[in-house]
């Protein structure tokens, strides 16, 4: 039956010309293989930021204050790939090197180099090193005194010490009064023991001294992402058992540097993430994984390149740390693939809207998307549509956990009031995934048509009464 014939026999039933067929568009976005550089994933650079020069040979630097280069307003990293993340590593003597006083300026510093050069940091407060210039602070020494034999090689101080408890869990309760939720913190390592904070001989701890310590970080950083070393089942048990949490290592990589007959690839990651209960930790946080050594390193050693990234994407890596290390020339090709699986990966795979909507009324559509890296997003970012023509933008937020978007398929489909004030007239309909504040796209979809200002042309739709 025509459409008119269709209006009047409506009209002489009573019903609504609402009841009408709509024209449906159909949208299906041509996907892309470019690497995005997106917030919270991919590499990043280390006691470094883009832009800066990269460590030299088969070297870097860790746990002392940064040494700022000068910036020359480029963000390009020379052999490095380019980052939305930095990561800062520095030592708890040079945070409080008198008791109760902090270098709050060390890291105010970061997180606002960082923000500048568009990027987030990721930090860990280590409690020493192995040296006697990133022993405890001199003023934690004076207090406690020389300490011998103790039961771990690297430790440098008894944790089961109920003032390591005291001050070392108050350094982190106060650091995180001041920095929980700050919206350039990426997220913070949950470091509580051992040589550079990698906690070797958490599993010797008293459940007294495990829970504390772990709890500092549990209460201090409600908001912030926390990511625990991967190190002993009780510690990280207990971890999970009050906290979503991620996971992180600082080996990545090791195919037998350290002995013949055993390596960290083969013989302890696969196996502690199961029996330490970090297996399905990546569906709620974050997983960020460091190079042992360095990537220069694995390829002197004859490193399978392949294996190692097919294991780490396996364990659903969001982030890693190449220590702002040169990538070897030859494997670009490889880092390139992994880049476009790490972390969140989003296709529009299907949009489809009505051709025209009333000023007040509602805005119906359907979305197929597929996440094709391996890991979700962990941030609250905001799915939004946008009417933009002429003399008009209004963005139209949707009710969405992008969260929630674990690799494979998801599906959105909602409906979204327009403005009772919209004028009528032809406007672009337009997509894109927002910050957590403001209303501009801060995440790169794996589809052509992005625009200059970051959204997504779905096509043309009318508002008419």
């Amino acid at each position: 039956m025509p459409v008119r014939q269709l209006a009047l026999l409506l009209l002489f039933l009573g019903l609504p010309a609402a009841a009408l067929p709509q024209e449906t568009v159909t949208v299906r976005p041509e996907e892309i293989g470019d690497v995005l550089v997106n917030p919270g994933i991919g590499f990043m650079t280390f006691q470094r930021f883009n832009g800066d020069k990269l460590n030299v040979g088969t070297k870097w630097t860790e746990g002392y204050p940064i040494e700022y280069q000068e910036f020359d307003d480029d963000l390009k990293n020379e052999n490095h790939p380019d980052t939305s993340l930095a990561y800062f590593r520095i030592y708890w003597r040079f945070i409080e090197p008198q008791r109760d006083q902090y270098r709050w300026d060390l890291l105010d510093r970061a997180l606002e180099t960082a923000a500048a050069r568009g990027q987030t940091l990721l930090l860990r407060i280590a409690p020493y090193g192995t040296g006697a210039d990133n022993d405890v602070p001199d003023w934690y020494r004076a207090l406690v005194g020389p300490e011998k034999g103790l039961a771990i090689k690297k430790w440098r101080t008894d944790p089961m010490d109920p003032r390591y408890v005291e001050h070392f869990g108050g350094m982190v309760r106060d650091l995180g009064s001041r920095y929980d939720g700050h919206p350039t913190l990426e997220s913070v390592d949950l470091s509580i023991v051992g040589a550079w904070g990698e906690g070797a001989g958490s599993a010797d701890l008293t459940q007294e001294a495990r829970e504390a310590l772990v709890d500092s970080y549990l209460e201090a950083f409600p908001k912030t992402p926390l990511v625990m070393l991967l190190t002993d089942e009780e510690t990280n048990r207990y971890g999970l058992s009050k906290r979503d949490v991620g996971w992180r290592v600082d080996c990545l990589g090791d195919m037998g540097g350290f002995s013949r007959t055993w390596c960290h690839m083969c013989d302890y990651y696969p196996q502690a993430i199961i029996n330490f209960g970090m297996r399905d930790a990546w569906k709620k946080a974050p997983v960020t994984l460091e190079v042992c050594w360095v990537m220069q390193h694995w390829k002197d050693q004859g490193w399978d390149i392949d294996y190692i990234i097919d294991q780490s994407l396996k364990w659903h890596i969001s982030s890693f740390n190449a220590k702002s290390s040169p990538v070897p020339e030859e494997w670009w090709p490889q880092v390139n693939r992994w880049l476009t699986r790490m972390g969140y990966r989003f296709v529009l795979r299907k949009f489809t809207y009505p051709a025209k909507v009333q000023p007040g009324g509602e805005l119906a559509f359907t979305s197929w998307w597929e996440n094709k890296g391996v890991a979700p997003c962990y941030r609250p970012f905001r799915l939004a549509l946008r009417l933009k023509n002429e003399q008009k933008r209004v963005v139209l937020p949707v009710a969405a956990d992008l969260r929630a978007w674990l690799p494979g398929d998801n599906l959105c489909d909602a409906a979204i009031g327009v403005p009772a004030d919209a004028a009528e007239g032809r406007y672009d309909l337009e997509i894109g995934i927002l910050g957590q504040r403001g209303d501009q796209p801060a995440v790169k979809l794996a589809i052509a048509g992005r625009g200059a200002d970051g959204w997504y042309k779905m096509g043309a739709i009318r508002i008419e009464r």
